[in-house]
């Protein structure tokens, strides 16, 4: 598979990319972004963009995808829904968009979260942003998918972009054994979550709205 990585620098993007670069059938992994990963590999190649929204300079990079795995995404805290929207649905849908013309039969994930608004009307603004952008991407990709990750842990050296979440995820990390084994189908971790989504590219799943059950 030729799969691209929207967001490997991001903590859940980390995690996707470690496994694709150990996927036996994964021939090549493009990733684009702001900023490079800093990792070498034999399979690795890196798009930089100024805009991530602006893709029509990489359109030629993105033909023959087999997989795209979007993990771009920022904490809403902070922003108002004006900036939110911008980089969780028209970022996401920017890039749905091209691939949809030029590697129609693209297997394309897009990583939102649990809680995730489904209506687009609720009374959470990162929800219903997220919904929306699940169900463009839905009506958009006859193989996409939405991907709802509930807690998720880091592993193998992956880490946070946010310090509150670093925070976080250091005072959590003795209790994750336990959180498993009481939470099954809520809890997950970064390459957990990457060798789900390569299952999905390779076989496709029955269900197109993913939640933390089928991503473990």
């Amino acid at each position: 598979m030729r799969v691209v990585i929207f967001g490997a620098t991001g903590m859940v993007g980390q995690g996707v990319l470690r496994e694709c670069l150990l996927a036996e059938d994964v021939r090549e992994v493009l990733t684009v972004g702001r900023r490079p990963t800093g990792q070498r590999h034999p399979k690795l190649r890196e798009l930089t963009v100024a805009d991530v929204g602006e893709l029509e300079a990489v359109r030629a990079e993105l033909t023959g995808v087999d997989a795209c795995f979007y993990c771009l995404g920022v904490s809403s805290l902070g922003l108002d829904e004006a900036a939110y929207t911008r980089i969780s649905y028209d970022y996401p849908l920017a890039a749905a968009r091209l691939l949809a013309e030029v590697s129609p039969s693209v297997t394309f994930i897009y990583v939102s979260g649990v809680g995730t608004d489904s209506t687009g009307r609720g009374r959470v603004m990162w929800a219903r942003v997220k919904g929306r952008t699940e169900n463009a991407v839905l009506d958009l990709l006859p193989n996409g998918y939405a991907a709802r990750p509930g807690f998720i842990q880091p592993t193998h050296g992956v880490v946070s972009k946010t310090r509150a979440y670093r925070i976080g995820y250091a005072i959590t990390r003795p209790l994750f054994p336990v959180l498993r084994r009481l939470l099954p189908n809520q809890v997950t971790t970064t390459d957990g979550l990457g060798r789900a989504m390569l299952r999905v590219a390779r076989q496709g799943s029955p269900r197109r709205v993913l939640g933390n059950r089928d991503l473990s």
